[in-house]
């Protein structure tokens, strides 16, 4: 199965977990903003602000291909808690 480069890292992120993670907890990780912060004015913060919705579209992914399972749906105070699958395992180099 073919992952994008954001799906594999977020995957890989959420197998090394020892317990259910919300997946947005790993888009800080992945794509950190830039030393100092990124306010409204920053030349860069559109671009990282796109690969940041690119990430929600990595996590939707990840479900919609049977990588991760939800173990505790969202509750209004925190998102959605998942594992890897044994699939979602299984797409990750060894």
């Amino acid at each position: 199965m073919t992952l994008s480069n954001d799906e594999r890292e977020l995957l890989r992120l959420v197998e090394q977990s020892t317990r259910p993670v919300a997946m947005s907890d790993f888009f800080q990780v992945i794509h950190p903003p830039t030393p100092g912060g990124l306010d409204d004015d920053h030349p860069d913060r559109e671009a990282w602000t796109e690969r940041r919705i690119a990430l929600y579209g990595a996590s939707i992914s990840l479900h919609a291909k049977g990588l991760v399972r939800i173990v505790s749906p969202a509750n209004g105070a925190r998102p959605d808690l998942v594992e890897a699958t044994a699939e979602g395992r299984a797409t990750l180099p060894a």
